[in-house]
């Protein structure tokens, strides 16, 4: 049998994938389990995803991994997730490391407890110096604060007289966000059967291709990627410009 590396077959791919990782609750209620066992089983399909995107080459993936709606959910099931969470962090990083991935966290980290700051904060740097995929992981992530985070820094520079407003560009408010420096995002792939993007990156996935896949998440796999990749080397990406014409930078 191939190994999950070998069997991710790719033309032009994305270089960076954007995941919303949705359908853990439907999953466990449909086999008649806990939500609990949903979420533990998401975590063997992002065992699965990271697999096929070292086998694809591809250089980011972004997790929509909590949400800043996702504390409204019952106590319980924020509970669970929060030690899932720091489970995932004690149990994976060593290993993500030894295989060259680099692990980045996104969104208002402060709301969560000092012990899993801490976990974060370690990860971060036990595998900074990697390079073979950039693991991005939105936590207490939404776009608008995200969008809003950036547009509050370029304030202060306005009022501290260090930025004109005719200075302001959709550049300058790219690099204050919370992914700069990583890959455009190319392709965003929500499972679950929902179409929405649910507050998920909202300036960065202006031109990125979506896909939606019916399959809830921990029943996401290998060929479910390859099916979005082929999907997205399927389409025509023309940024607004007609076919056929040159797009200027």
């Amino acid at each position: 049998m191939n190994s999950p590396e070998s069997t991710i077959k790719m033309r032009s791919g994305p270089r960076h994938v954007a995941v919303i990782m949705d359908g853990n609750g439907r999953w466990a209620k449909a086999k008649g389990l806990p939500v609990a066992a949903g979420h533990r089983a998401g975590v063997e399909a992002i065992r699965r995803l990271l697999d096929g995107c070292l086998a694809a080459e591809i250089e980011a993936v972004t997790l929509y991994a909590f949400s800043s709606e996702n504390w409204q959910r019952p106590r319980p099931e924020v509970r669970a997730l929060m030690a899932l969470f720091i489970r995932y962090l004690r149990n994976e990083v060593a290993d993500l490391s030894q295989r060259g991935i680099r692990i980045r966290f996104i969104g208002a980290r402060h709301r969560f407890s000092h012990n899993l700051q801490k976990l974060m904060t370690l990860a971060e740097q036990q595998t900074v110096h990697n390079s073979r995929l950039n693991l991005v992981i939105a936590v207490d992530y939404g776009g608008r604060w995200d969008i809003t985070e950036a547009v509050r820094l370029i304030a202060a520079d306005v009022a501290a007289g260090r930025l004109a407003p005719a200075q302001i560009s959709e550049q300058l408010i790219a690099d204050g966000l919370s992914t700069a420096g990583l890959p455009a995002i190319d392709l965003m792939v929500r499972t679950g059967g929902d179409h929405r993007i649910s507050n998920f990156l909202l300036w960065q996935l202006s031109y990125a291709e979506l896909y939606f896949c019916p399959c809830y998440w921990p029943d996401f796999n290998e060929l479910e990627l390859q099916h979005a990749i082929d999907a997205f080397c399927g389409r025509e990406r023309r940024f607004g410009a007609r076919p056929g014409e040159r797009v200027q930078a």
